[in-house]
């Protein structure tokens, strides 16, 4: 990358293939491809009462994705490129399978996970192996960014794992998911876009969890763009 600043945060998410169906609707949701940086128009959804762009707010500028490793700076001493070589590795050992999702409420936020309890059984698994792959070239939080995740409402096994890994939401209480919206109050918006996009998965078919991706975030306030695709084994998934 070669604006790399020493606020850049890099993150290792799962990206559907970019040729694919997925990728494509999933950008079009979020109103952005995080890959080329192109803008796009999300669909127009006239029972949601507010336009789509409104309610996907975060989402669209982490960009379409499933979180493998939190966001993180680099450990003082490496590079970018150290993390890229690692990652590289690391998604040798994968191997690509398909996964069924389904649409359904997280909170107050609206997002697609697994279907199948075997399938996010394994993706919590792949997430634990690179999490423990990048253990190295993770620079600890800030106790700044600490103190926040404190001020949430965290059980007592995630405020361990915040303080021995820097994020709450790692290994055991690892939840694979793909987030379509903002944290939204309103129950009909939330079944809405649910409904919607419960349809939608249904007439994609299987997501192909085919590969990786390296997401980088320039400054904290400049969006996510992915940076570098990492194939699993064999998948032949363009990089």
């Amino acid at each position: 990358m070669s604006a790399w600043t020493p606020d850049a945060r890099i993150a290792l998410y799962y990206a559907p293939p970019m040729a694919s169906a997925w990728w494509n609707a999933g950008s079009e949701w979020l109103g952005r491809d995080a890959e080329t940086g192109e803008s796009m128009q999300p669909p127009l959804v006239p029972a949601l009462g507010q336009p789509v762009a409104s309610l996907t707010v975060a989402p669209r500028r982490y960009g379409w994705h499933g979180t493998l490793v939190p966001p993180f700076q680099i450990a003082e001493g490496h590079g970018p490129e150290d993390v890229l070589a690692a990652a590289k590795e690391w998604a040798k050992q994968i191997t690509p399978f398909d996964v069924t999702l389904q649409a359904a409420d997280l909170g107050r936020f609206v997002a697609l996970k697994a279907a199948q309890r075997e399938h996010d059984d394994i993706i919590r698994e792949i997430a634990a192996s690179a999490l423990h792959a990048l253990a190295s070239l993770r620079a600890r939080p800030s106790s700044e960014d600490t103190e926040k995740r404190l001020e949430s409402h965290l059980n007592p096994r995630q405020r361990a794992l915040l303080h021995e890994w820097g994020y709450p939401y790692v290994l055991d209480e690892f939840r694979f998911h793909m987030t379509l919206s903002d944290s939204i109050d309103s129950e009909p918006q939330r079944a809405v876009i649910g409904t919607l996009w419960q349809a939608r998965t249904e007439s994609l078919g299987p997501l192909p969890f085919h590969g990786a991706a390296l997401f980088v975030q320039a400054h904290r306030e400049a969006p996510f763009s992915l940076w570098k695709r990492l194939p699993f084994a064999s998948a032949g998934e363009r990089e």
